[in-house]
């Protein structure tokens, strides 16, 4: 039994201790095992504990949960992932209330290069499944990770299009990973982890999708993204709440415009209207928000321009075996003369297949 994870897990079971508070006892205690073992004196003193919470913890002496919790975890491949651990959401750690642990499965890869949210209404409309369709269509070419909370509606939508066109899709569940909520939805998630997506949630096994959980997973969702785009949302609901929780987190918004008077239209006009949001209209207002188009540029210079002579190709695979290269390397390695060199130089920055560099470097552009 793995005695530091069953503390780690214990710690979230404790009453009155959330993440923020949690956080703080580690590091005031030296470590979550210590937080057990130190006296209530000693407890006390820490910053936001007093004789109440002191006492919650002294007293919590049963740790059959966590112990349950390990062996679900080693039975179904869970990873469980502690804010501490390199392998956590570098995102979601620069939050303060992020959660101490997440459990996930699937794709451990928890920090993607490009991150994010699409959240919206549980009713979607036909405006609101075409844009979100065409939407991901259109980030296949930019290698994005797609994070939405697996719920109806729009939530959903998206995750299937990911799945169908290839794009990686993390949902964050407000329950236990023995569950999935709705179960119509079990599916889906077991696509999403069989095509390099994953679930993820901070609650135990077990745990049931009560209503108070929604907004804490929301919270999970706009930590871990670049930006958050809600697509249809009525006057109130969670869309609403993961863009506030955004914009506190400093996540860029994007909201879909509607038409007036259209139900779940309001939240998205509410958010853009007060200036919580910024409008997006295709993937463009992504890539330039996000400044994706430098990268995507260099790929497709690569991919016009596949067909190179033998000389050529020994070049461009020379350089970026390096990264990048110096004439004098490149005439050493290649055994060219310099005026041959010079001139397969030249055809491959016509093609634009390299670019040159300050000093008679090279590097590839893709």
């Amino acid at each position: 039994m793995d005695k530091d994870l069953v503390y780690k897990i214990a710690l979230t079971q404790v009453p009155g201790i959330g993440s923020v508070l949690a956080k703080s006892l580690i590091g005031y205690c030296g470590g979550v095992e210590q937080v057990f073992q130190k006296s209530k004196s000693y407890l006390k003193k820490s910053p936001g504990v007093g004789e109440v919470l002191a006492g919650n913890i002294r007293s919590f002496t049963d740790f059959s949960v966590a112990e349950r919790e390990v062996e679900f975890i080693r039975k179904n491949k869970v990873k469980p992932v502690f804010f501490l651990d390199k392998e956590y959401p570098f995102r979601l750690k620069n939050i303060p209330d992020c959660p101490i642990l997440l459990y996930t499965k699937g794709n451990e890869n928890l920090s993607p290069d490009k991150a994010i949210a699409i959240v919206g209404t549980r009713k979607m409309t036909e405006y609101g499944k075409q844009f979100v369709t065409k939407l991901v269509e259109d980030l296949e070419p930019h290698n994005v990770t797609v994070v939405s909370g697996l719920a109806y509606g729009v939530d959903i939508w998206a995750h299937k299009q990911c799945v169908k066109h290839g794009v990686d899709t993390y949902g964050v569940v407000a329950h236990g990973l023995d569950k999935i909520y709705p179960s119509i939805h079990t599916q889906v998630a077991k696509d999403m982890v069989n095509s390099n997506g994953a679930i993820l949630t901070e609650y135990t096994s077990g745990t049931n999708p009560d209503r108070e959980h929604f907004p804490m997973r929301n919270r999970i969702v706009a930590g871990m993204v670049d930006a958050v785009v809600v697509v249809e949302s009525a006057a109130s609901g969670g869309s609403l709440i993961t863009a506030e929780l955004a914009n506190q987190y400093n996540r860029d918004v994007l909201a879909v415009p509607g038409n007036i008077g259209e139900k779940y239209s309001a939240g998205c006009n509410y958010l853009i209207k007060n200036h919580k949001a910024g409008i997006i209209e295709s993937v463009t207002d992504l890539v330039k928000l996000l400044n994706w188009d430098v990268n995507i540029k260099k790929q497709t210079q690569g991919q016009l321009f596949i067909e190179l002579t033998e000389d050529e190709q020994v070049l461009v695979d020379l350089i970026r075996e390096s990264k990048e290269l110096g004439v004098d390397q490149l005439m050493a390695n290649s055994g060219f003369t310099s005026s041959k060199l010079a001139m397969n130089l030249l055809e491959l920055e016509m093609k634009n297949c390299i670019t040159s560099l300050p000093g008679k470097r090279y590097q590839t552009t893709y």
